[in-house]
């Protein structure tokens, strides 16, 4: 057709997702007068209940129900509570899973309390789900706000153990989930030579590379059997958003490192994943006029805005890569090629109406703190180039030439006159080592921080995908401070020290290396996995990270580390 893009097809092809949330509300509801019928089977609730998405009049409740056989419809009840005995029902209604959703479950339960604790199950008969919490939002005045921020949970490279310890916590608003929920490899592909030893291997029947519409449901079905991340979900409600894995590594727009021609239309693959991700995850289904995209705005009280937003699927455009500008007979890099393209208008990450949409929200919110939750880096994380040649030569120790540049880099910050102009410049001369994240999308970026300042906002980004642990500083391209980065280490999914093949001794050594080296780099965990808290109040940030010892064994021990940022 004439005129039709990919992007409309994809837009419209997604209209029918919201179909697979069912929309009611506490007002006016007369309890048990709508009980469901009896079905002529047994059902189970083998996959948790879960809640997210939390206004302060409203919050989704999901659950999913494994029926015997494959019956077209299941009868199913929701009950809700103030208290865990149920014996004072605030709602209790008749709801059907249905088949065609892979019999999962999404009440957008409407009419609620703010700033309110409600406990909920659902029943199948006379067999009940696990009870649940979803805790609503504020509305005014609020003290503190707290969330666990988890990313990167690999199911056959560890244990959930992340998962268990933040579902201990008794004083969590939301759980912030920045995406790579799951992971789409198959059995012999990234990160699973040790699952069979875990007894976390990939099932028979889900193998292979997700690429249907049924392998992302089991795949699903397989990561939501996990009992510490069943416990979290029924703990605290969860703000999520997606990452790459979701659908498949390193995608955009039209397009994936991860998705070959022998493969199929990778519209058809990402429509049939963001499907199974709008049916298992406790997320408000797609809204009109935002194609595929997940960005949205959650308000705790006075004291914090959050934006959800989407880095991945709603406009990234393709990466850039360094070697597209490597001469093949120098090996010197097309400098001025390099910055003409990643300053171009089309070199777009969230896109000129996710950009309006959020700088807009940004100017005239009156909340404290204007927090990001998105999924890659936001720091400069700017490295002298040679290092960055050498990270792609598996012959050069990286180890000992970083230790080397950073030696260089003492001596040219303690103004050490004795340095030659040519170990000057293999300081001087830093560019970007990851452009999947912002920094290859710099222009945007700058218009958000500088939107910031001018506002005189405090400003602070939450990121994950990396695996590692680090916290930075938001600076524009004159140097201010415009906010604040703290990124979480991953679940389960291995971190630098995997990818450089470092030994143990040096881990510490080299995340030290890095904050020297990176100028907005304030601090780094590069080997250790877990999950970040933030609280939030009037006058400061308190970040935590918690660290598990080991994902690869049952037994653990958890390291707490610490960093205050006072406001701006």
């Amino acid at each position: 057709m004439t005129g039709f893009s990919r992007r409309d097809f994809i837009k419209s092809a997604l209209i029918g997702v919201g179909t697979t949330t069912v929309s009611l509300s506490l007002i006016g509801c007369t309890n048990n007068d709508s009980s469901p019928s009896y079905n002529d089977f047994n059902a189970s609730f083998n996959h948790g209940v879960a809640s997210g998405d939390p206004l302060d009049d409203r919050v989704i409740l999901w659950t999913r129900v494994t029926p015997e056989g494959e019956p077209q419809s299941v009868n199913v009840s929701l009950e809700v509570s103030l208290d865990k005995t149920f014996e004072n029902l605030e709602f209790d209604e008749a709801i059907t899973a249905l088949k065609t959703n892979d019999y999962t479950i999404k009440v957008d339960l409407k009419g609620l309390k703010a700033n309110t604790r409600y406990y909920y199950r659902f029943k199948v008969n006379e067999t009940p789900s696990a009870i649940g919490q979803a805790k609503t939002l504020p509305r005014n005045d609020v003290d503190q706000v707290k969330f666990a921020v988890m990313s990167c949970a690999n199911y056959p490279a560890g244990y959930f153990h992340a998962y268990g310890e933040a579902a201990k916590m008794q004083d969590l608003d939301a759980v912030l989930h920045l995406g790579d929920y799951i992971y789409e490899y198959g059995m012999g592909e990234y990160a699973t030579d040790k699952a069979v030893e875990l007894g976390r291997a990939l099932p028979a029947d889900n193998q292979g590379e997700l690429i249907s519409l049924q392998d992302y449901r089991k795949r699903y079905a397989l990561y939501r059997t996990d009992t510490n991340l069943q416990k979290l979900h029924a703990k605290a409600p969860f703000i999520a958003v997606w990452d790459d894995h979701e659908v498949c590594n390193d995608a955009y727009i039209d397009g994936a490192e991860n998705h070959n021609d022998n493969e199929g239309m990778f519209t058809e693959r990402k429509l049939a994943a963001l499907k199974a991700y709008y049916e298992w995850m406790p997320i408000r289904p797609y809204v009109t006029g935002q194609a595929e995209s997940l960005y949205r705005k959650f308000d705790f009280g006075s004291l914090v805005s959050l934006y959800m937003l989407d880095t991945r699927h709603e406009a990234r455009s393709k990466p850039l890569d360094y070697q597209n500008y490597l001469d093949p007979t120098s090996g010197q890099l097309d400098i001025a090629g390099f910055q003409a393209d990643i300053t171009a208008p089309k070199q777009q990450l969230i896109g000129t109406e996710q950009l309006t949409w959020l700088t807009d929200n940004i100017k005239t919110s009156q909340a404290k703190w204007q927090v990001l939750g998105q999924q890659v880096l936001m720091t400069k994380m700017l490295l002298p180039a040679e290092l960055l040649t050498a990270l792609a030569n598996p012959n050069v120790s990286i180890a000992s030439q970083m230790t080397e540049l950073a030696q260089l880099k003492s001596r040219v910050m303690a103004a050490d006159t004795s340095l030659t102009e040519q170990e000057k410049s293999r300081i001087s001369f830093a560019a970007p080592y990851n452009l999947d994240a912002w920094d290859g999308y710099p222009v945007e970026r700058e218009m958000l921080l500088q939107t910031a300042k001018a506002a005189n906002k405090n400003l602070v980004t939450i990121a994950g995908d990396t695996h590692n642990a680090w916290s930075g500083k938001l600076c524009n391209a004159q140097g201010d401070i415009c906010g604040y980065e703290f990124a979480t280490p991953s679940v389960s999914s291995p971190g630098l020290e995997y990818y450089l093949q470092l030994p143990q001794a040096q881990v510490t050594e080299f995340a030290d290396v890095l904050k020297l080296l990176v100028d907005d780099l304030e601090f780094a965990n590069i080997h250790q996995r877990g999950f970040m808290t933030l609280t939030f109040t009037p006058d400061k940030i308190d970040s935590q990270w918690h660290f598990i010892s080991d994902v690869q064994s049952q037994v653990f021990a958890i390291e707490h580390q610490q960093l205050m940022q006072k406001a701006l």
